[in-house]
């Protein structure tokens, strides 16, 4: 039950981060911020830990600040995958990883997601 409402709340922060940034982040409808939650909880759990894995001297060198690259190119490849969800470029997907990141957070901490 806890993932299905992470699947909601990251979809309703997907939605929320596409209105935020309008003009450069697209996402048709809620089916689709749907389709996308899902599809980054998969990159995520698959891909990402091989790019950390891969990209390692490179995260210690710039004090961490390298995973944020990671998190905009597994949002650049879900635009790839996901028909109907759109980015501008890179630095749009890095903007809208953080900003979704941080209204992710705020709704799992209203939704009572923290209660492990």
């Amino acid at each position: 039950m806890g993932f299905l409402i992470r699947i909601l709340v990251s979809a309703l922060a997907a939605m929320l981060t596409a209105y935020l940034l309008k003009p450069a982040v697209k996402v048709d409808d809620f089916i689709t911020a749907l389709i996308l939650a899902l599809v980054l909880a998969i990159l995520n759990a698959l891909v990402r830990p091989l790019l950390v894995i891969l990209t390692f001297p490179v995260t210690i060198l710039t004090l961490g600040l390298f995973l944020f690259v990671i998190n905009a190119l597994i949002i650049l490849l879900a635009a790839k995958l996901v028909p109907g969800f759109k980015v501008d470029g890179f630095w749009w997907a890095l903007l809208f990883s953080i900003i979704m990141t941080i209204i992710n957070s705020i709704l799992i901490n209203i939704a009572g997601g923290n209660q492990d």
